[in-house]
């Protein structure tokens, strides 16, 4: 098997473009859905769990990231 040599440049353009995407796409998700939680009632006051999975399985890759938000109201 023969030793692969990445271009960092074009690796990093490539990672860039995608995790670009997925913070636009996710936003606007999440406002969406923050929105519509609001306008039912259902919003509640304390803070909303949100986990995020990476997965490449290629790679064998599965990263999660935890977080907290909180909405403030507008009132």
């Amino acid at each position: 098997m023969s030793k692969i040599t990445l271009d960092e440049d074009q690796l990093n353009m490539e990672i860039r473009k995608f995790l670009k995407t997925v913070g636009v796409t996710s936003q606007r998700e999440i406002e969406r859905a923050l929105r519509s939680a609001a306008e039912q009632g259902t919003l509640g006051t304390g803070g909303i769990k949100a986990t995020i999975t990476l997965e490449i399985p290629e790679l064998g890759l599965v990263h999660k990231i935890k977080h907290e938000l909180h909405p403030r109201s507008g009132a």
